[in-house]
C-alpha cells in the first residue's frame, strides 16, 4: 500500500516520506479500513516535530475516515463495506492514517451517518470529540455565557456550534482576519484577541460579571486573564491545550475568591464512558445535519509536506484533509 511516514523526529521537508509499505492484516476484534481521507491535526505536528516515537517507523495522524474492507476473527462480518470515521488512530501506535490502509481495533473505527461525506469524517476523532468533550464538562449551559478561546480553530468552530445548539451565549475570540469564520459557527460577539482587552471586553459583554465558562485552546494566555475578572464567580475553565509545554502560573488568589474551577484533559485520553457518551452525541448530530464541517483545505497523500506546513503556519480557516482515495 502506499504510505507516508517518518522515521526520526524532524522538519516535516526533511522527515516525511511517501512510498510503499507493506498491507496490514487485521488481527482477531481488529478492522481494516481502506481510507479516503487523513485529517492532520496541530497534535500529528507536534509529535513529527519531536515527541517521543513508539516505533521506528511512524505513519502519522490520528483522524480518518473510509471503509471497512476487511475484518479479523470475532468481528462480524456485516462491518464489511461500512463506512466508518475513527479516533486514536496513530495514538499510543505507529500505524496512523497517512496511508491507504489502517488495522485498529473495532471500537475505534465508529459507522458514519450517509449524509456525512470522508472529508469531514476526518475531522470528528479530534475537533470535534474535543468539542463535545469541552462543551459537556460545563454541565447545563441553557442561558449562561461561554467564551471560546480560537473560536475559529478547529476545535473552537465545533465548540461554538454545539454550545449554541445547547443554549448558551457564547463570545469567541479570533483575530480580524478569521472573525468572519468565527461567526460562520454562530458567536453571539467576536474579540479580536490581538487589539482587544479580552477580560475588558468579556466583562462589559456580560455587564461586568464575567463569563459563566470558558472553552480555551491556550492555557498560556488565559490562565494571565483570570486575575482581570475574565470569569464570574463560581465559573469554569475548561483547557484542551497550550502554546507553552512547560509550567503555566496560576493565579491561587484568583481561584481561591473566585471559587473557580480549572480542568484540563487531553481527547487521546478520554474514559471509556466519557468517549461512548460523546461518540453517542456526536453520531446523534451528524444525522440530524447539525454540525457545519469547516475544510479548510485538501491535498493529496503525496503532498504531505505541504500539508504538515499548512497545520503548522496556523492561517487556514477550518481542518487540514489528505485525500487518500
Amino acid at each position: 500500500m502506499k504510505a507516508a511516514w517518518y522515521e526520526k523526529n524532524g522538519a516535516a521537508r526533511d522527515v516525511l516520506v511517501v512510498g510503499e509499505m507493506q498491507t496490514p492484516e487485521p488481527g482477531a476484534g481488529e478492522v481494516r479500513v481502506k481510507l479516503a481521507t487523513s485529517g492532520v491535526n496541530p497534535s500529528d505536528v507536534k509529535s513529527r516535530r519531536g515527541r517521543p516515537m513508539v516505533g521506528p517507523r511512524i505513519v502519522p495522524h490520528s483522524d480518518g475516515a473510509g471503509v471497512v474492507d476487511k475484518v479479523g476473527s470475532g468481528v462480524p462480518e456485516n462491518r464489511l463495506g461500512e463506512r466508518v470515521w475513527i479516533w486514536n488512530g496513530q495514538w499510543k501506535r505507529a500505524n496512523g492514517t497517512a496511508a491507504e490502509h489502517i488495522v485498529l481495533p473495532s471500537a475505534q473505527a465508529v459507522a458514519l451517518p450517509d449524509g456525512t461525506d470522508f472529508d469531514a469524517g476526518a475531522c470528528l476523532g479530534i475537533p470535534a470529540l474535543t468539542a463535545l468533550h469541552a462543551v459537556g464538562l460545563h454541565g447545563d449551559i441553557a442561558g449562561k455565557t461561554l467564551l471560546v478561546t480560537g473560536a475559529a480553530a478547529a476545535v473552537g468552530h465545533y465548540a461554538v456550534q454545539i454550545a449554541k445548539l445547547r443554549g448558551a451565549r457564547v463570545i469567541g475570540t479570533a483575530s480580524r482576519d478569521r472573525q468572519a469564520h468565527a461567526r460562520d459557527a454562530g458567536v453571539d460577539e467576536v474579540i479580536d484577541y490581538r487589539n482587544e482587552d479580552v477580560a475588558e471586553r468579556v466583562r462589559t459583554l456580560t455587564g461586568d460579571k464575567g463569563a459563566d465558562g470558558v472553552i480555551d485552546i491556550d492555557l498560556s494566555t488565559t490562565a494571565t486573564l483570570l486575575p482581570k475578572g475574565l470569569l464570574a464567580p463560581h465559573g469554569k475553565l475548561v483547557c484542551y491545550g497550550s502554546n507553552v509545554a512547560g509550567d503555566i502560573p496560576i493565579s491561587f488568589p484568583a481561584m481561591l475568591w473566585g471559587s473557580l474551577t480549572l480542568q484540563v484533559f487531553v481527547v487521546y485520553e478520554l474514559l471509556a464512558n466519557e468517549r461512548e457518551v460523546a461518540v453517542a452525541e456526536l453520531t446523534r448530530l451528524l444525522k440530524a445535519g447539525a454540525l457545519k464541517h469547516s475544510i479548510g483545505a485538501r491535498y493529496g497523500l503525496g503532498e504531505i509536506v505541504a500539508a504538515h506546513k499548512a497545520v503548522e503556519g496556523g492561517r487556514v480557516n477550518g481542518n487540514v484533509v489528505l485525500t487518500i482515495a
